[in-house]
């Protein structure tokens, strides 16, 4: 499951995210928490390009607000929390 995340995680654009419910539609599995998990341990991957599917940003292992500052940084619009998903869903 783990290589299955990765790759599809490393192909998400740059200024767009993807939600955990996507990532788990894609490789067939309902177990969000556990991609959440996959990722909290994984270094340099796009993680950040990951969020929740109600557009929240949630956690990121090295911090939310960075996890914010690196998503504006890319060009994505981050308000009280959330993106907007029809401008920077994937």
């Amino acid at each position: 499951m783990e290589d299955k995340v990765y790759k599809i995680v490393k192909k998400i654009p740059r200024g767009k995210v993807l939600s955990y419910k996507r990532i788990g539609m894609l490789i067939g599995s309902k177990g969000y928490r556990a991609i959440g998990r996959i990722l909290n341990k994984s270094n340099g991957l796009n993680c950040h390009r990951v969020v929740k599917e109600n557009g929240c940003v949630g956690g990121f292992n090295r911090g939310v607000e960075n996890k914010i500052k690196l998503l504006r940084k890319e060009g994505v619009e981050v308000v009280d929390g959330k993106i907007n998903k029809e401008r920077f869903w994937r």
